[in-house]
């Protein structure tokens, strides 16, 4: 073992001098990267135990998943988590239709075991625990149409389905108040995780965040639902960050909406591994070249469960999309709109003819520039389709990205006038960025619009109204209205449902006249 500049030998160190705090409780890991390096790691200085002022990062956070207990969720946590859950299923359902699904499902059906969950949107399709979260996290994703956090992540996609495919096979029958405390475990874990780097507040450049923290986040519900020891918490998170990970050049492909199916089960099978005995690196969160791996400037610090404890949720709300596209789409979408709408007030109807240029002024980020889509990922990735669609169609729609639209004469016309200019002020984050459209006609005349906040970003949230309609609209595609109705009204009451696993049989409730209704059971 070598010198960490800090200390000359092992038994040099005491239990004063392993971890030395830095500025808002953050461990000198290079000190702890040399600690664990030998067969004593925490247990030979005896690092146990939630209040013990040596616990190290990791073992914090398996403390903290382990103690958080429903009495710890506020109002707005509640209200904030039911609205994520009710549109994760709703975009889950609407990806049941699409091929990346359907490949997927095809593959899963291959494998067997004794216990079954429910395939969203299926009324007579089981499958192991694990590819149930894998392909209802895959359907979640699939038309890039679910909820974005900041730090950028998507952070439902991962760990509801993982959950209630766990909780159909569960003996213990977990409540609703069950479900929404270990969705919350699994998103607060994920939003810790991602404040370890200041890297991650910006879009993403090498790896696609759900697969990094998504199954994490998936790990550590999964632990609190089998109602895991802390150090059976610790090894789940260990064994989930030997699954995380996957490059960003997989972006608009299908391949993309994997990363949330696999973190959904990768997670959920960490923790069931956990449950039985496997172990992992007790401190994997407080190495450089453990989770740190995976961000250039890595910072971690501890997570406490007791005292005052204030979710990230309370703080930071999520965004919810208005149409199946990369989150940055919003904003050149309302931007063009607005920019049209301008054109037509002054010369009348949009004229494809009478365009000579749009200009887009967008942040940097090279995998949402693609100028000539031919796939519906690519389109969904690409700010010039979305400008010229919104341009074209007044609007931008789930049938935006079908065949037919995106190879149509008329949009690649207009698709090949434009240029993207990448202003120094504008930065490549959800929480800072702009999109400025800008249209020239023939004539000379200039028409410009610029938006620097979407309706349905976190500081102008979506109304509960168009939330709730924007479900309806996408599980009515695969639901029936009870099925619709009852989906609704069980996360609406979410806290208050004995079993949470009534859900799956509404979400089972396809459009078969077949199907028989099943009364929710509530408090």
């Amino acid at each position: 073992m070598g010198n960490s500049g800090h200390f000359g030998n092992l038994e040099d160190l005491t239990s004063d001098s392993v971890f030395i705090y830095k500025s808002q409780v953050h461990l000198d890991v290079l000190s702890l990267e040399e600690l664990v390096e030998t067969e004593q790691c925490y247990a030979s200085f005896g690092l146990t135990g939630l209040a013990s002022p040596l616990q190290g990062i990791t073992e914090s956070f398996g403390a903290a998943i382990h103690a958080l207990n429903t009495t710890q969720l506020t109002d707005g946590v509640i209200n904030r988590s039911k609205r994520m859950m009710l549109d994760t299923l709703g975009v889950g359902l609407l990806g049941t239709r699409t091929a990346v699904f359907n490949k997927a499902l095809t593959y899963s059906q291959l494998f067997t075991c004794e216990e079954r969950s429910s395939v969203w949107g299926k009324s007579e399709m089981n499958l192991p625990p694990h590819y149930t979260a894998f392909v209802n996290g895959i359907a979640v994703h699939s038309m890039d149409f679910d909820d974005t956090w900041h730090p950028a992540t998507h952070p439902s996609g991962a760990v509801l389905p993982a959950l209630l495919a766990l909780a159909e096979t569960l003996p213990s029958r977990p409540s609703g108040l069950d479900l929404l405390l270990a969705f919350n475990v699994g998103i607060e874990v994920q939003g810790r995780l991602m404040r370890f780097s200041r890297e991650a507040y910006n879009i993403p450049e090498r790896f696609h965040p759900p697969s990094v923290v998504g199954v994490m986040g998936s790990a550590a519900a999964s632990a609190k639902l089998l109602g895991l020891s802390p150090a059976q918490c610790s090894h789940a998170l260990a064994i989930a960050a030997s699954s995380a990970g996957a490059p960003l050049a997989n972006a608009a492909t299908q391949t993309k909406p994997l990363h949330i199916g696999n973190a959904a089960r990768r997670g959920l099978e960490a923790a069931q591994l956990a449950q039985i005995g496997l172990e992992g690196n007790p401190a994997i969160l407080d190495m450089h070249h453990g989770f740190g791996v995976y961000y250039k400037d890595y910072s971690p610090s501890a997570m406490a469960a007791s005292g005052a404890f204030k979710w990230i949720l309370e703080e930071q709300d999520v965004a919810f999309k208005r149409i199946p596209a990369h989150l940055g789409m919003h904003w050149v979408v309302d931007a063009a709109l607005a920019a049209r709408a301008k054109l037509q007030n002054t010369i009348g109807s949009f004229d494809l003819s009478q365009i000579r240029r749009v200009t887009l002024r967008v942040p940097p980020s090279k995998y949402v520039n693609c100028p000539l889509p031919v796939t519906e990922h690519q389109a969904r990735h690409s700010f010039q389709f979305n400008a010229c669609s919104a341009l074209l169609d007044d609007k931008v729609s789930v049938a935006s990205f079908s065949e037919a639209h995106i190879s149509r004469p008329a949009l690649r016309e207009l698709l090949s006038k434009v240029k993207v200019e990448t202003p120094p002020d504008n930065q490549p984050s959800f929480d800072k960025m702009y999109c400025e459209v800008e249209i020239e006609t023939e004539q000379g005349h200039s028409h410009a619009a610029r938006c620097d906040t979407f309706y349905g970003h976190w500081r102008k949230p979506l109304s509960q109204r168009h939330l709730v309609e924007k479900f309806s609209v996408n599980a009515s595609s695969v639901l029936c209205t009870e099925g619709v109705e009852g989906v609704v009204e069980v996360i609406g009451n979410i806290e208050r449902v004995t079993e949470c696993s009534v859900l799956a049989l509404y979400l089972r409730m396809t459009s078969n006249p077949q199907e028989e209704l099943h009364c929710v059971n509530i408090q």
